[in-house]
């Protein structure tokens, strides 16, 4: 690689870390915000807080990726025109395959970088945050449940208790209405949480079980002295973890288990799961050839630079909402892989005609708009008055 190509890959690669950084901070700070509640209402630690936010970037550096390198792309060309260093490698012969040289190398950085993501870090990623998730949920004893104050779940349950005393809990009340028409009450003078094996027990002591008895109002009540209950039973997961598409493995979406009950009920999400994964890396080519398309030849500023970035953003995302139709169409229409792979697929192939052909192409249109100026015009009546 020469000095000149070094150059660029130098102004480029900067323009990807700092558009890379910068938008990930801001998109991160964002969900941040939203996970707050996580801290402040369910007890959290600071520590637990950062992790649960930080599993959330390698989903968004997939997005955000190709997006910084359009950018990045954008700002090293236009720099190179606005201060006419482009004018002059033009001038002095510089072909196009040299100048997309060094955008090739970063491209495929880049590419390396989200394909990463997508295929190994952020399904990890996603299933370490799910596990979290229901670890949290399940310990909701220890995580949601404040001294003195009825806390009531989205499952069905109802959890007080009147104050702590170290790490034991005086006077309990549950209530456990998940079955309908069916009540369970647990009263306990005192209880502490405790963890075998990776699942979370609230062991009660001096306390009684009240069991309402359906289509009755009398209610069966067992007095005990020791009482352990499994605090996951009482989670939305009920302690069984069914992991989403997005939270498998890439190679468990290549070779999923067909006897599955959740995998027979979405098979198409799972197919579109793993094509966007592979698709993904596609859309950082095709970005960056989109904007060396608009912006790669030299121009002056009365040429409009600023038409061609407009129409640079227009496609990129008419390319990725194009990407974002396929992936849904393909739940349900296997063919629409085609759009899934064929959206940046077709933009790099255009631009990289844009690039290559586009000169010779419009020295023929504007050959054939002379010839048909001096075929056609006197042909044309003279208009009124002239």
């Amino acid at each position: 690689m020469g000095l000149i190509e070094r150059y660029i890959l130098r102004n480029a690669a900067v323009a990807f870390v700092a558009c890379l950084a910068a938008l990930t901070l801001v998109i991160w700070i964002t969900t941040i915000l939203r996970e707050l509640d996580l801290l402040t209402g369910k007890g959290q630690t600071l520590g637990m807080f950062l992790l649960v936010t930080a599993l959330s970037l390698p989903a968004l550096v997939t997005i955000i990726a190709p997006v910084a390198l359009f950018i990045a792309t954008v700002y090293a060309l236009n720099k190179l025109n606005g201060d006419s260093e482009l004018i002059v490698m033009s001038a002095a012969g510089v072909p196009p395959a040299r100048l997309l040289r060094p955008f090739v190398v970063l491209t495929a950085v880049a590419a390396i970088l989200v394909g990463t993501m997508t295929i190994y870090l952020m399904p990890a990623s996603f299933q370490g945050l799910r596990d979290l998730v229901t670890k949290i949920r399940a310990d909701f004893v220890a995580n949601i449940v404040k001294e003195g104050q009825f806390t009531t779940l989205d499952t069905g349950i109802t959890f007080h208790y009147r104050e702590r005393a170290g790490n034991a809990l005086l006077g309990i009340f549950m209530q456990d209405r998940r079955e309908q028409d069916k009540t369970i009450v647990y009263i306990a003078e005192r209880g502490q949480t405790t963890e075998v094996d990776g699942n979370s027990y609230l062991v009660l002591e001096k306390g009684s079980v009240q069991r309402q008895v359906p289509n009755s109002r009398d209610s069966s009540i067992v007095v005990f002295d020791r009482y352990a209950i499994d605090l996951s039973a009482f989670s939305q997961d009920s302690g069984i973890i069914v992991y989403k598409p997005r939270e498998r493995s890439t190679w468990a979406l290549l070779a999923p288990d067909p006897n599955e009950p959740y995998y027979q009920s979405q098979e198409g999400r799972f197919r579109a799961e793993l094509h966007d994964r592979f698709s993904a890396p596609l859309y950082t080519v095709a970005f960056m050839l989109i904007a060396f398309a608009a912006l790669g030849e030299a121009r002056t500023t009365r040429q409009g630079r600023g038409t061609a970035i407009a129409a640079a953003v227009a496609a990129v995302v008419g390319v990725r909402v194009l990407g974002f139709a396929g992936s849904s169409a393909l739940v349900k229409s296997p063919p629409a892989v085609l759009l899934v792979y064929g959206a940046p697929l077709g933009a790099a192939l255009a631009s990289l005609f844009v690039i290559f052909q586009g000169p010779r192409v419009k020295a023929l249109v504007g050959r054939v708009s002379r010839w048909l100026a001096m075929r056609v015009g006197p042909l044309l009546p003279m208009p009124r008055g002239a």
